[in-house]
């Protein structure tokens, strides 16, 4: 029994059953051990569920920004992160996007260790922003501006891709095409003044 082991069997029962559906108990069965165990690893369900859970989501998120190849293109660098780690985050890992970006929880107090990935994660992003500036691609734009800019197109298209409503009006496996677009649109457009 690991504690990844846990994460994953929680992230299992979310992605079945909601988060009313996950138990500490209902967990700790999954992964044939005791809820003392759950307990002593996240302290609570909320710590497991929540917390633990979005950390984990960060964690990938930045695993995927690290081993992305940098080429000497910073543009198609940035392109790339949203359409080849993010979608394929928010598409494999649908309940921990909902968890880290759509605020499940939101009265929940961030422990150290999500604070940590989180902060990691969002230093390979600004990495790959710097690169832009460094490259004289960011135009007027503030490297804060141009981040809030392609996360919230990161969100936005997540949802959009999660929910299926909106992506089914386009025509059949057009979805990465709709992102790449989306991206090269916001990215590109940077450098305009």
């Amino acid at each position: 029994m690991t504690r990844e082991a846990l994460r994953a069997a929680a992230e299992r029962l979310f992605d079945e059953r909601g988060a009313d559906g996950v138990s500490v108990r209902a967990v700790a069965d999954e992964v044939g051990t005791t809820t003392r165990a759950v307990y002593s690893l996240f302290g609570s369900r909320e710590g497991l569920l929540i917390d633990s859970l979005a950390e984990r989501a960060y964690e990938l998120l930045d695993r995927g920004l690290t081993t992305l190849p940098e080429t000497d293109d910073p543009a198609g660098d940035l392109i790339e992160a949203g359409v080849t780690v993010f979608r394929p985050f928010v598409r494999e890992h649908p309940s921990l996007f909902r968890i880290a970006f759509q605020r499940v929880a939101p009265d929940l107090e961030p422990g150290p260790q999500l604070v940590a990935a989180r902060a990691r994660a969002f230093d390979r992003l600004v990495e790959k922003i710097r690169r832009l500036e460094a490259a004289g691609q960011l135009g007027e734009k503030a490297p804060t501006e141009a981040l809030i800019e392609f996360q919230a197109l990161c969100e936005g298209l997540g949802n959009l891709e999660l929910r299926g409503d909106t992506m089914r009006l386009l025509p059949s496996n057009q979805e990465e095409t709709t992102w790449r677009a989306a991206f090269t649109t916001l990215v590109r457009g940077f450098a305009a003044r």
